[in-house]
């Protein structure tokens, strides 16, 4: 039963409910605002698969700085214009597929607006349909910027009323965790030194992880005085 435990660190049960349902209505609303508008050229689509990619981000981890509104804007639509320079400039499919995400993950990193979605949108550009090759940079702003803005803008009015903040902003360490780190000598550069030290990347802000280290200092404090 192991496997089926959440991965998510502080995952509850309501809030993978509130997540599902934020994300239904976020897509269909999506649909809805986006098939009002001029996107019907040839087999151009209302709505684009990596909304769906998208979508997971917003509403089920809404304080992954994966998930913030520049990540998924600028992550989608810088990516698609990798994607479209890579078809035009390739001829070769399978090498323009290749170097389109992994120019769009560089370029990603570089702008400070990783999403993980604007891999499938950069590989979208190359193997789409005649009607997305066809809409050239185009298809960057009208599907894929549009369909980023609603569902951002949708994600920004859902979390407002679930309780969540978003774009995210990390709570402040409280002030008795700032006097315990002082006295056990544990401070924001600690953290910068530990992170430097091990070969992975984690899915966490530096505020988050320093409010949650103080925490836990606190309640690791409380355990040992007890």
């Amino acid at each position: 039963m192991n496997l089926f435990k959440p991965l998510l660190a502080g995952a509850r049960p309501i809030d993978r409910l509130v997540a599902g349902l934020g994300a239904a209505i976020g897509i269909s609303l999506t649909i809805l605002v986006c098939s009002q508008l001029p996107l019907h050229a040839g087999d151009l689509p209302i709505i684009v698969a990596p909304l769906g990619a998208s979508a997971v981000l917003i509403f089920a981890v809404p304080a992954s700085p994966l998930a913030q509104p520049w990540s998924v804007v600028g992550g989608n639509i810088l990516s698609s214009l990798i994607g479209v320079a890579a078809y035009q400039l390739i001829p070769d499919m399978m090498v323009a597929a290749g170097v389109a995400v992994g120019l769009a993950i560089i370029l990603m990193s570089l702008l400070r607006c990783l999403h993980p979605p604007g891999g499938a949108a950069a590989l979208t550009a190359v193997i789409g349909s005649q009607g997305i090759h066809d809409a050239g940079y185009a298809f960057a702003f009208a599907p894929v910027g549009i369909n980023s803005i609603a569902l951002v803008s949708l994600g920004l009015f859902f979390h407002r009323l679930s309780g969540h903040s978003y774009p995210h902003q990390p709570v402040a360490p409280p002030v008795i965790a700032d006097k315990m780190r002082a006295e056990a000598g544990f401070h924001l550069e600690d953290i910068d030194r530990a992170l430097a030290e091990l070969p992975d990347n984690f899915d966490i802000s530096r505020a988050d992880l320093d409010l949650l280290l103080s925490r836990a200092e606190i309640h690791a404090q409380a355990r040992r005085a007890d």
